[in-house]
């Protein structure tokens, strides 16, 4: 996989290298090509409570250990029961991707919601496409990551897989995400591989900068405290 992709006007470091190590394999074939997006966003992941802890009334104060990249740092951080207002919570909605996805005006899902379940997306205007039918490969709430793959629809992205991981940081003393988006397509025929992820890389980037407007506005409205780092 390309990961040479930029990230708001820099180069991907090693953090960065290291969470698509782990986490964004992707078998690229001679006919497609295949990056890596990574977008800071100034809200929550949220951090990792345990579930016996969420169902507790108030506000729990989380003490612990937050990998921020190499190493682990020790912090202290009040975080708001609130889960609508962390990233996670709108990336996870497979049901829902018109939460924050832009181009997309309508969302079903057949059946339960499950690993293998198939949306069927309805696309806005403006786009070479109209539908798009995509299954739920992977959804790990532990490791925030979620895995798609289209499938169908009258679009030009054949084979397209893609993932999306979710990582804590911090951010000028706030809880924030970074957010890794890779993905592998075909190359159509007619088009180069630059071209095609020319254009795949368009969509991410528009995606990616709605759900950090989207997040961190609802972040404002959010009672999280600033992280004490200890």
């Amino acid at each position: 996989m390309n990961a040479s992709a930029v990230a708001n006007g820099c180069e991907i470091g090693g953090m960065e290298r290291e969470y698509m190590r782990r986490h964004h394999r992707h078998e690229v074939a001679e006919n497609q090509c295949s990056s890596a997006l990574v977008k800071h966003i100034r809200a929550p992941v949220p951090l990792v409570i345990p579930s016996s802890r969420r169902a507790r009334c108030g506000t729990p104060v989380f003490r612990g250990s937050v990998d921020v990249g190499w190493g682990v740092k020790s912090v202290r951080a009040r975080v708001s029961m609130q889960m609508f207002a962390s990233v996670w919570s709108l990336v996870r909605r497979f049901d829902q991707p018109q939460k924050y996805k832009p181009f997309v005006s309508r969302c079903v899902v057949r059946g339960n919601l499950e690993i293998g379940s198939l949306r069927e997306v309805d696309v806005k205007s403006g786009l070479p496409a109209t539908t798009s039918t995509e299954r739920l490969e992977l959804l790990d709430d532990d490791e925030h990551i979620l895995s798609i793959r289209i499938v169908g629809g009258d679009h030009r992205l054949r084979n397209y897989s893609s993932i999306i991981s979710l990582h804590p940081e911090i951010i000028e003393g706030r809880p924030g995400t970074l957010v890794i988006e890779s993905y592998v397509v075909d190359v159509p025929e007619g088009n180069t591989k630059d071209e095609t992820c020319y254009f795949v890389e368009a969509l991410i980037k528009c995606n990616l900068k709605s759900l950090a407007d989207v997040s961190e506005r609802l972040a404002v409205q959010d009672r999280t405290e600033p992280i004490d780092m200890m």
